[in-house]
């Protein structure tokens, strides 16, 4: 430790050299806030990798109709509308707990109520409680999703110095990827071994665990968010009443939209009455979805453009400053910057290019997005592969292929640029759709390409027959190709983001992202069950041209643009 001046040390005294390189992640690795990110990110990744990923193996090899994995696999939508309860969990304070900490004392609720869930599911039948069963799947996916509100919280406020904020998010990426396969490869060698029951009675112990860490970790003191407070209350902003009549607008939205997809979730997994027969996915999605897209993104763009509207007329603005806070005015605040201020900041800064962007989002990772729910149900009941091969295939083999692809990503941007691999980001993945539909049909395309390179006799070396060759060669193309575009992806949305609302605005942009897709899961079950796999694996493809389409735009956009700024 280095003497200070009350010391009297002199004043050029030279300090000790500060740890660098590995020396400094040794230092760094050693302090208990980086032992706990750790943990933190395998508490966050343990529970996503078995609810959207492996309780879908489960239910698809019980006989669950894809249809239904499909509509469950809606339980995902937690985790892109997390934003909307956020400010709760910022300000909230719960009683018994808050003397944990604030941080700590959700996410030690959390990782309760996740251990209970997970435990729940362990000894409920889904084949005779199907609608018991998806209730406490939400419940543990509501709590999966209110927890990364908190350590993402948790990981910003306790960088520093030492441990910063760019090790903390690394520590914590590989934490989330060791729980992905623990929760993914782990988990289906041991249901090759052991009954699923027994399984997720284990992953529920192990997220039991979890608390331990939280326990352990450190905690930042409850701050009152003043320049929020400052922002809303400057004279020509939006008086408050103004603005809880838009945020009504808005929250009204979310609520309804949120409430049809529960209402229609409910009505799939009830008990079907004798002579009757489930509603139908495709029909729902075809006379609902387009309504629920509107009130969750185009009704919030739109009460945007009112309030910038209003703002550059002067109408229902503070005359000065409103200094007046309280709890239920927080929070408001809270969600009114969650909701509308970063579209609006988008929407004034873009203007009619913020709809480009927008259509970009929503259909960018649809290919990929929209089917992966049916993963494992495809592998192992369709291709009939054990478990064992698809937890090496997809979930260690993949996982290295993956960031293989991120790792293309970032290199492709510094060499070709942004742009041409956005475009590469959206191309590549719909032909690993039409790999994934040749797989189906019985590997023809795969084998001949095979043969062509000679990998064949590499996999044979290798101990790999044919079937797994097909298997490996389609997860080594869809992982490297969704892993690019994820990459790509990140890169473009934050650099459409105002450095001013840079999280708020990233949180909203990127959990748009899945909502077209976990909405198009439910037809695509019901699309699998009626013609298989092969014609659905096409038709999504054909749909990559629609993502291609709005990157061509945003590019030509985004080119005007800076032409129109170098002449001025």
């Amino acid at each position: 430790m280095a003497i200070s001046a009350q010391n009297n040390t002199p004043a050029d005294a030279e300090k000790p050299p500060r740890p660098k390189g590995l020396a400094l992640l040794r230092v760094a690795l050693s302090t208990r806030k980086a032992g706990c990110m750790l943990g933190f990110g395998f508490s966050s990744g343990l529970p996503f990798a078995l609810l959207i990923g492996t309780l879908n193996a489960w239910l698809g090899e019980v006989g669950i109709k894809l249809a239904t994995i499909g509509v469950l696999s809606w339980i995902g939508l937690s985790y892109s509308f997390k934003f909307l309860w956020a400010p709760l969990v910022d300000r909230l304070k719960l009683p018994g707990l808050e003397a944990l900490g604030r941080r700590r004392s959700w996410i030690i609720l959390c990782q309760a109520v996740l251990a209970c869930a997970i435990a729940g599911l362990a000894i409920t039948d889904p084949t005779r409680a199907i609608g018991t069963f998806a209730i406490i799947a939400f419940i543990a996916a509501f709590a999966s999703a209110t927890q990364d509100i908190a350590l993402d919280a948790w990981r910003i406020e306790n960088a520093d110095e030492d441990t910063s904020l760019e090790l903390l998010t690394a520590l914590y990426q590989f934490g989330y990827r060791t729980a992905s396969i623990v929760g993914g490869a782990l988990a289906l060698m041991l249901a090759a071994r052991m009954s699923w029951p027994q399984v997720f009675g284990a992953m529920a112990g192990l997220m039991g665990l979890m608390a331990l860490v939280t326990l352990r970790a450190p905690d930042t003191p409850r701050t009152i968010t003043a320049r929020l407070h400052a922002d809303l209350g400057a004279p020509g902003e939006l008086a408050p009443g103004v603005r809880a009549v838009l945020l009504f607008i808005v929250l009204a939205s979310w609520v309804w939209a949120i409430a049809t997809i529960a209402h229609f979730m409910i009505a799939m997994l009830a008990p079907v009455a004798p002579g009757g027969k489930l509603p139908s996915v495709a029909e729902f999605t075809k006379t609902q979805g387009p309504w629920i897209v509107g009130a969750t993104v185009f009704v919030p763009l739109i009460v945007a453009s009112v309030a910038n509207h209003l703002k550059a007329r002067a109408l229902g603005v503070l005359g000065q400053e409103d200094h007046a806070h309280g709890p239920s005015r927080t929070i408001a605040n809270h969600i009114y910057a969650a909701l509308v201020t970063p579209l609006a900041e988008l929407a004034g800064r873009l203007r009619a290019g913020v709809l480009v962007v927008l259509g970009f989002i929503l259909t960018y990772a649809f290919c990929y997005n929209i089917w992966s729910s049916f993963a494992f149900p495809f592998y192992l009941d369709y291709l009939h592969y054990t478990k064992d091969q698809v937890a090496f295939a997809s979930k260690i083999f993949g996982i290295i292929m993956t960031m293989f692809g991120i790792s293309l990503g970032g290199y492709l941007f510094l060499r070709i640029g942004r742009f041409p691999t956005v475009l590469l980001g959206a191309m590549l993945p719909p032909l690993g759709n039409l790999l994934y539909a040749d797989l189906a049909d019985g590997g023809h395309v795969i084998d001949a390409f095979a043969h062509v390179l000679m990998l064949d006799r590499l996999g044979g070396a290798l101990g790999a027959d044919a079937r797994m060759l097909r298997l490996l060669l389609a997860i080594v193309y869809e992982n490297i190709a969704t892993g690019l575009a994820g990459t790509a992806f990140v890169a473009y949305v934050s650099s459409v983001v105002s450095k001013r609302y840079t999280a708020i605005q990233y949180a909203l942009l990127s959990s748009l992202t899945f909502l077209v897709g976990t909405l198009g899961r439910g037809v695509a079950g019901e699309a699998f069950d009626t013609y298989g796999y092969g014609p659905v694996f096409r038709a999504t493809a054909l749909a990559g041209v629609v993502s291609v389409s709005f990157v061509l735009m945003e590019w030509v956009r985004v080119s005007r643009a800076e032409a129109r700024a170098v002449k001025e």
